[in-house]
């Protein structure tokens, strides 16, 4: 678990990419999606649960690996 994922609840960590204008990091709105996820996983029913996880990890996979020579600017 991610050093976000542990301190932040998704109100935090929604303030966090729009302070630092970080809307354009799309790995950052993965780490939201899955904070609200992580959040609701007691009202949702296990099968909505995991449709919303696959519906995330098939968005992260499309991410692929963009960030390969651009490491120092992106990260």
């Amino acid at each position: 678990m991610s050093y976000i994922q542990r301190v932040m609840d998704s109100k935090d960590l929604a303030q966090y990419i729009e302070s630092t204008n970080s809307i354009s990091k799309p790995w950052l709105l993965v780490q939201l999606r899955l904070k609200k996820l992580q959040e609701q996983r007691e009202t949702l029913s296990p099968e909505e649960y995991a449709t919303g996880l696959a519906d995330i990890h098939q968005d992260l996979m499309k991410l692929g690996e963009w960030w390969h020579g651009i490491e120092d600017e992106v990260f």
